[in-house]
């Protein structure tokens, strides 16, 4: 009925905001400015965070600073907003963490949000979420102040040499002895397996190639016989802690799986939706910054006597892409709301629409820039290179755009059901 619906954002989360602004400006900031910290943001950037002799993992200095960031977010209450109340959180939503998401990356780079390394002061924590989820008591007891503390973390071994998106056709196997399990395979891109006690092995225990069924995940420690890093992956975007990995005759006790025996899929699937929705967010507020930025630099810069911004060939293609993303927003608040009300997969064609549309946009919107500031937007001086070769990354590792567009196509032509409540129309 008319009169019953706005737009508007919730205005709890609009003073949030506020407060982390204000947060930012009074703890982080100068922290990124003190002992030249700002070296990991200008355009020192790439050189420093990555430590070229280690093969070209990222720096100890950049990930003590990153620490440093995260221990300030939690001490002042921001850095577990999206977790219960009872973990310290404050049952932060999927609309609360996308707008924040947006919000953070719109002001480009900086210590309060580093997309390279998955690092914010408002935790995402997915390692967190799916402990609470599926992990037994005892597991939930030793792992998750630990896991949010920063004193143990988990890698994830799903990817394999000869498979990424077929995850359901991998290779690696585990073989029930007694009350263990040993396991072989190999894994790929499995990011930050550098400072993991342990790797969350994905392993074929039943059932045959391409079932979902039959996949069972295990907590393996990284310091155990027969798990070895066979090399660090190197990358169009620097530093790497994208490791090869091998597991031979791995020995794990019944109690390292974590969720239920041969439903492993369901466990990094969990997430999928709420993981993706936020990072679809990021690049939007990082294509948001891009385009920030040129329309600034079209204002002052004057060529020939007069404003770049004067131009319709400079005006034109920003404002196709400032379109692009009010509509994108309006596409992202909606599904994280409905996400919020109906259920993280009761909308997961929109979930697939924001991500790889929001991936797309952002890489143009950075080539734009670049192309309205010329050679310095070229330059490392700018950021968009930094975001453009970032941000290229999720077009494949968060589900290709062709998954996601084959995802969004089964929904739409039948193949692929999704159980939307009554009275929500899909």
């Amino acid at each position: 009925m008319a009169g019953e619906t706005n737009f508007n954002l919730p205005e709890e989360l609009v003073q949030y905001l506020k407060t982390l602004d204000d947060f930012i400006e009074t703890k982080i900031k100068p922290l990124e400015m003190k002992d030249d910290n700002i070296r990991f943001f200008d355009h020192r950037r790439e050189d420093a965070r990555t430590d070229w002799d280690r093969d070209g993992l990222p720096s100890e200095e950049w990930e003590q600073l990153l620490y440093q960031a995260k221990r300030l977010a939690d001490e002042n209450g921001h850095f577990r907003y999206p977790l219960p109340k009872e973990y310290g959180g404050q049952d932060g939503t999927n609309l609360g963490m996308a707008v924040i998401r947006e919000h953070f990356a719109t002001k480009g780079l900086g210590l309060h949000n580093d997309l390279q390394n998955e690092h914010s002061i408002v935790g995402n924590n997915v390692g967190v979420l799916l402990m609470l989820a599926y992990g037994s008591d005892a597991q939930k007891s030793e792992w998750v102040e630990d896991l949010l503390q920063g004193r143990r973390r988990f890698a994830f071994g799903i990817t394999e040499p000869n498979h990424g998106s077929d995850a359901t056709h991998m290779e690696t196997t585990a073989v029930r002895d007694g009350d263990d399990w040993i396991i072989n395979g190999e894994k790929t891109w499995n990011t930050g397996v550098h400072t993991a006690s342990h790797d969350l092995i994905f392993a074929r225990t039943s059932g045959e190639a391409g079932e979902g069924y039959g996949i069972t995940c295990f907590l393996v420690p990284t310091d155990m016989e027969g798990f070895k890093v066979e090399e660090y992956l190197w990358t169009f975007n620097m530093p790497t802690d994208h490791a090869h990995v091998s597991v031979k005759n791995v020995r794990v006790p019944h109690s390292a799986i974590l969720g239920e025996e041969g439903r492993g899929l369901q466990v990094v699937q969990h997430f999928f939706n709420e993981n993706r929705i936020r990072q679809a967010a990021s690049s939007l507020g990082a294509a948001q910054y891009c385009i920030n930025e040129a329309v600034a630099y079209a204002k002052e810069r004057k060529p020939f006597g007069k404003a770049l911004a004067t131009n319709q060939a400079i005006q034109f293609p920003l404002v196709e892409l400032q379109t692009q993303c009010e509509m994108l927003r309006a596409l992202i608040h909606k599904t994280a709301w409905m996400m919020d009300e109906y259920g993280a997969f009761s909308v997961s064609d929109k979930v697939s629409m924001c991500n790889y549309s929001a991936n797309r946009l952002c890489c143009k919107a950075a080539d734009q820039a670049m192309q309205v500031h010329g050679g310095r937007g070229y330059s490392r001086y700018k950021a968009f290179e930094h975001i453009y070769r970032h941000h290229r990354r999720y077009r494949i590792t968060e589900g290709a755009d062709e998954i996601q567009m084959r995802r969004i196509a089964g929904y739409m032509f039948g193949f692929m059901k999704q159980n939307a409540p009554k009275g929500v129309q899909e």
